[in-house]
């Protein structure tokens, strides 16, 4: 049993390094480098984000509309192979839209390893007795940046174009596909889906102010803003030309042991109030660079933005397996719906400050205030939950948001 939990979550963490590092997030380190050598133009690649993060949101609504888990197994294996198709094509043309297919399709492909594969390892986590957290899955997703900006860099050493670089991504995606292929769990046993857990589910109240408060996470601080642009945000500062990537692999650093460490915390002080400093942190690592554009600035910024992006996005989606463990993706679906929605308009916004303005200040000032406004959503959660406690005798509910 303790190997096959090994297994299980090998498979989610290589899942993700396919689906969202490879086909979602290398496209940030690739981003300057699309721009000096395929022509590719700031505005361009807002759009490209933003049509990734739309194929994104049509990833979710598919998973989120099926209910068969046979389906969702099938649908994250043909997702592992598109993420490889999509990236190894990207190199056979120039042409904004046909780059923006590949993005919706590569975008697609992201929710299989984010809903999907999150779901699938949730549910066997529920029905095999062990604790229903995703922090070892989601540390995938720090993992995901390192290798990928490993990569990049190390291809860069040997004078790699634009076009060398997405096929080298593809055929790394290729050889991580392998494991998680083979060892992610199936949903039944013995042609039965099982189920060992009663479902808690939220209020409206609360599911519409998490809906708020998520949204503004995925405005704010997500892969939208500052991971999309983060590579490029550290180029344009003369003093710090050539560390883009290197402020990127910190990210990555930073965000592979944070979900872990947050779900410990989480445990112990309750999903809101961990959730609200979670942002604040956020909203510092996001602002910090405007303030001070210094080395050691933008270091601890990347380390911040880092060490709690993909947390975040851990932590609302346990709470989804807590409340729904028959079906953990019936919440995680309404979550990154509202989630999704953000992440397209933030490309697109930033991208034409940007242009209009020739910086990105402007951009971050706004990533800033939208997360805050996210804090007092949660606040308003939390303040709902206190009430709730004070009215009623301690549900599991209460003891898992507040503590």
């Amino acid at each position: 049993m303790e190997l096959t939990r090994v297994r299980v979550y090998v498979a989610g963490v290589c899942s993700l390094i396919v689906t969202v590092g490879v086909a979602r997030f290398s496209y940030s380190l690739l981003l300057p480098i699309m721009q000096d050598g395929a022509g590719l133009t700031k505005l361009g690649g807002g759009w490209l984000a933003s049509t990734n993060f739309m194929g994104y949101m049509c990833g979710v609504l598919l998973a989120a509309s099926l209910h068969n888990m046979n389906y969702k197994y099938n649908l994250h294996r043909l997702y592992l192979i598109l993420s490889v198709v999509t990236s190894a094509a990207m190199v056979m043309t120039n042409d904004m839209v046909t780059w923006a297919v590949l993005r919706f399709l590569a975008g697609i492909c992201a929710s299989g390893g984010f809903i999907i594969a999150s779901g699938l390892i949730l549910k066997w986590l529920v029905n095999n007795h062990h604790r229903a957290e995703l922090g070892i899955h989601f540390s995938g997703a720090g993992l995901s940046i390192i290798v990928t900006s490993l990569l990049v860099e190390a291809m860069l050493t040997i004078s790699a174009d634009w076009q060398q670089q997405w096929l080298a991504l593809a055929a790394m995606a290729a050889v991580f596909a392998i494991p998680a292929w083979l060892w992610m769990p199936h949903p039944f046993v013995d042609g039965k889906s099982i189920n060992t857990a009663k479902d808690n589910p939220p209020t409206k109240t609360f599911t519409l102010l998490m809906m708020l408060a998520y949204f503004c996470a995925g405005y704010g601080y997500g892969y939208a803003v500052s991971s999309t642009f983060i590579v490029d945000i550290v180029e344009r500062v003369k003093s710090l030309q050539g560390r883009g990537g290197l402020a990127f692999l910190l990210v990555g650093v930073a965000a592979t042991p944070a979900a872990l460490i947050w779900d410990r915390i989480a445990r112990n002080t309750g999903y809101l109030k961990a959730l609200i400093v979670a942002y604040i942190l956020q909203g510092i690592g996001i602002i910090l660079p405007v303030i001070n554009a210094s080395l050691p600035v933008v270091i601890f910024s990347a380390l911040l933005f880092g060490g709690t992006f993909i947390a975040c996005v851990s932590m609302v989606l346990t709470m989804a397996g807590k409340f729904y463990p028959s079906n953990p993706g019936k919440f995680m679906g309404t979550m990154t719906l509202a989630y999704g929605a953000a992440q397209i308009m933030a490309p697109v916004s930033t991208g034409y400050l940007t242009q209009a303005l020739g910086s990105y200040d402007v951009g971050l000032y706004v990533s800033t205030a939208v997360v805050m406004i996210g804090t007092l959503f949660l606040y308003g959660l939390l303040n709902i939950e206190r009430k709730s406690m004070e009215n009623k005798n301690i549900n599991t509910k209460a003891k898992i948001l507040i503590g």
